[in-house]
């Protein structure tokens, strides 16, 4: 079951992040559009109702779930660049899978969502320096603070992560 839930294995806080890790997130954050659509196009429309893992989400939910998140990432970027160790919004992304727009959105809706929003972000992240990438947000739920360099690499793995589960369902 763990295998379902973390293909790739789970992400790892607290690692530091070289320039050249930091280069190689970038460079995943922008190309992961280009990849997700060229998979979900090959995921049959019958797919994109099932799970992978029992009690997880669609294929359409994934999706979905990939605008949301990514949408929230692009704006602790912009808080944690325009304020001092902000303290971000949490949300609950079961819940919010669970709505009708994270249930019922038409795929190709949330893929031109990622992909405005990852060109969005890659253009700004190229713009940092490592020690813009040192600055810092609060997430209330783990009480902490998380650098830009954590977060980066985060949405890296978060991308692949659903990318992974995609596949699987694929291959059902």
């Amino acid at each position: 079951m763990e295998h379902l839930k973390y293909p790739q294995g789970k992400f790892e806080y607290g690692k530091n992040y070289s320039s050249a890790d930091n280069q190689k997130h970038i460079a995943i954050i922008e190309q992961f559009p280009n990849e997700l659509n060229a998979l979900v196009a090959s995921i049959s429309a019958e797919h994109l109702e099932k799970s992978y893992r029992q009690n997880g989400w669609n294929a359409k939910q994934i999706v979905n779930h990939l605008a949301d998140s990514h949408m929230n990432a692009l704006i602790r970027l912009k808080l944690t660049l325009t304020e001092n160790a902000p303290v971000i919004k949490p949300y609950n992304q079961d819940l919010w899978a669970s709505l009708e727009d994270g249930k019922n959105t038409p795929i190709q809706t949330s893929l031109n969502l990622i992909e405005g929003i990852h060109q969005r972000m890659a253009i700004l992240l190229k713009t940092l320096t490592d020690s813009d990438l040192q600055r810092k947000y609060i997430h209330p739920e783990y009480n902490k603070e998380f650098k830009l360099e954590e977060m980066l690499a985060l949405y890296a793995w978060h991308g692949r992560q659903h990318y992974e589960h995609l596949k699987i369902i694929k291959s059902l």
